[in-house]
This record gives C-alpha cells, structure tokens and sequence, in this order.
C-alpha cells in the first residue's frame, strides 16, 4: 500500500519552523544557565584570588616574624651558654673555697691541738 501523503502535516506533528523555534528556545535556555553559571564562577576565582593574596601576605608576615623569633632564640642560647659558662667557672671557685675553708678549720683544730695538749 503506498503512501503519497505527506505525513509532517498530521495533527501533533511540528512544522520545521516550530521546531527551529523550540531549538532556539532551548539553546536560549542554556545559554542562560552557561552565562549564571559562568558569573558564579567568575565571583569564585575573584574570592579564590583575594584569599590568596591575603594567604600570601599572612605567609610573608609569619615568614618574617619566624625569622625574627629565630634570631631571637640564637642570641639567646648564646646568652644561656655564656652564662652556663660563668656559672661552672663560679661552681668551681666555689668549691674550692669549700675545700680551702675545710682544710683552714682541718689546719686550725691542728694548731689548737698542738698549742693545748691537755685539751685533747
């Protein structure tokens, strides 16, 4: 059974005129939502950019305040080894002190011994 009707204008069935229109709509539609979205992601890179560059200066900031705590903390242990080294030099003359009192008393009991025999 042949057909020789054209079918395109049947009840329901678009023209290709309306369905350009309905492709243009959707395009339309789409290109709507790319330029939202575009706009969003654009406000996302602005603020990814800013908190870097604030990151950035915060980390140049700690950079130079670790450097400083640094220098301070050598100049320090320089200052502690110094001292530790007055403090043995005086531990030492202070025990010989101790051990120069102790043989001065040691000596003394002597000399009061040999000047009063009887006393022992």
């Amino acid at each position: 059974m042949p057909i020789d009707q054209d079918t395109c204008e049947w009840l329901g069935c678009p023209t290709p005129l309306e369905m350009y229109k309905h492709q243009c709509a959707l395009l339309e539609d789409e290109l709507t939502q790319a330029l939202a979205m575009l706009k969003k992601a654009r406000a996302n890179v602005s603020g990814l950019v800013q908190l870097s560059d604030e990151l950035s200066t915060g980390k140049a900031s700690a950079e130079a305040e670790l450097k400083k705590a640094l220098s301070e903390v050598t100049r320090l242990n320089l200052a502690t080894s110094d001292l530790g080294a007055k403090n043995y030099s005086l531990q030492l003359v202070a025990d010989q002190r101790d051990h120069l009192f102790r043989e001065n008393q040691w000596l003394l009991g002597e000399i009061r011994k040999a000047q009063n025999p009887s006393a022992s």
